[in-house]
């Protein structure tokens, strides 16, 4: 089970991250993002699945058109976790 990230490890994870958020009353981040059309944003949540199935961590999002909106939480640890900001990596490098 993963463990909550607290103190200087959260701050030290969140800092290597780029343009998400911490999501005010919820320990979760969020970040959204924007293609040309549904297209590249269904390929893109695609990517994100494949890559969800092989970690076993599922991110809660949303999509409409060629928006896709992406909560990113733990919930067996109550909170971010490195498996949060091991999938916002991924999630970065592939949009």
């Amino acid at each position: 089970m993963a463990e909550k990230l607290t103190g200087a490890a959260r701050t030290a994870a969140l800092g290597d991250l780029s343009g998400w958020s911490e999501l005010p009353g919820r320990d979760a981040i969020a970040k959204s993002f924007k293609f040309a059309d549904f297209n590249a944003a269904f390929a893109f949540m695609t990517r994100v699945a494949l890559k969800a199935e092989a970690m076993d961590h599922h991110p809660e999002w949303l999509n409409v058109y060629n928006k896709v909106d992406i909560v990113l939480a733990t919930h067996d640890a109550g909170g971010l976790s490195a498996l949060d900001v091991e999938m916002a990596k991924f999630i970065d490098a592939i949009a």
